[in-house]
């Protein structure tokens, strides 16, 4: 490559990215970080979203007989360590109308003020991914917004690792707020019924989300056979039209980001203030600021403990509050026995806390 064309080339990634900052808006799209597990088998529509991989969720809608296991895996695209499968254990030959199956990751609103939305100077946005499967598949591409607008188009996969590149028109309605709620969605589509196809799919073209045109018209089913599997790495999304080299960032970077969504806190003993005879105030430190109050603080049964009181309390959470700039839980524990109000006590926690702030 000359100078010029190289001058040329550097000159065309800054203008299709975020100057000064990072290109890549997705966060674990190199699919390192799995705080929750690296597997997760038998899923089906009763289970929660998220299992497996850091901020991908499974979104399952309907009462689909189909079920499949999510795992992290080492077979990758050369310059990765990690993807995502999915691997279909139970076929689903009867779908039902209302049946929807699809991976997404959520964006906070603040952290996509660069694209503009809904302003007239509203940006082109490019997302790309490497993918491959046991058999050739068309699956389909959303974006959605916090307003229920979208657009999308269809994608093919092979047995080979490809890269799907899809740039998409800045959208100039539908403005996004800066805060730090959902502001957009990344669906990709693996499986819906008739309520989802029954209409017109316009690809390309930002519109009111209608279910009925939802899904390509070449949509396949990935519960349409047992052992049918779906691989995915190197998802980025970026500002601009065109796909970029995957922006790389260290796994400790990575996973600082994710623990803003969600973290677990260990084992130790901490300062306690007493409330009442049943009640302890306590606090924990957090890794990182989270993005807001948990919607849930999970620990199981028995892990709080009162010192010198190991063995008989079954004390549960009551209530809890963020303090600190969000990098602080105080934790307000119920079901203690024998507690001195306002004095000073020790809790023991006796395994790992999971705090989740998840979109």
């Amino acid at each position: 490559m000359t100078k010029a064309a190289e001058l040329a080339k550097m000159g065309e990634v800054l203008t299709n990215s975020q100057i000064g900052g990072r290109r890549n808006m997705v966060i674990n799209g190199a699919m390192q970080v799995a705080q929750r597990a690296t597997s997760a088998t038998g899923l089906g529509s009763s289970d929660p979203a998220y299992q497996t991989l850091d901020r991908f969720r499974m979104n399952i809608g309907g009462t689909s007989a189909g079920r499949f296991t999510m795992a992290q895996v080492a077979d990758v695209h050369d310059g990765f360590a990690n993807a995502l499968k999915l691997t279909c254990t139970t076929a689903d030959t009867s779908i039902a109308a209302d049946e929807l199956l699809s991976l997404q990751t959520r964006l906070e609103a603040q952290d996509l003020q660069q694209l503009k939305k809904g302003t007239s100077d509203a940006e082109k946005v490019t997302v790309s991914f490497y993918v491959k499967a046991n058999a050739s598949a068309t699956y389909t591409l959303e974006l959605e917004d916090e307003n229920s607008r979208r657009i999308a188009d269809e994608f093919s996969v092979t047995t080979n690792w490809t890269r799907v590149v899809k740039t998409f028109g800045g959208d100039t309605s539908g403005s996004l707020g800066d805060d730090n709620a959902l502001g957009l969605s990344i669906n990709i589509f693996l499986h819906g019924g008739s309520n989802f196809t029954s209409g017109t799919f316009s690809a390309n073209t930002w519109e009111s989300v209608s279910n009925t045109t939802r899904l390509s018209d070449n949509q396949t089913s990935f519960f349409d056979s047992t052992d049918r599997t779906f691989f995915i790495t190197g998802l980025q999304l970026e500002v601009g039209s065109k796909a970029t080299p995957f922006e790389h960032r260290s796994f400790g970077e990575e996973l600082g980001l994710c623990q803003r969504y969600f973290q677990k806190l260990g084992v130790g003993y901490y300062a306690a203030n007493g409330l009442g005879t049943t009640k302890l105030s306590t606090g924990f430190p957090l890794a990182t600021a989270i993005r807001a109050a948990p919607s849930s603080v999970t620990a199981p049964t028995s892990q709080f403990h009162r010192s010198g009181n190991q063995n008989s309390s079954s004390a549960t959470i009551d209530s809890i509050v963020l303090s600190h700039n969000s990098s602080f839980l105080n934790l307000r524990l119920t079901g203690f026995t024998s507690v001195t109000d306002e004095a000073p006590h020790v809790v023991y926690n006796n395994n790992e806390m999971s705090i989740d702030s998840e979109l």
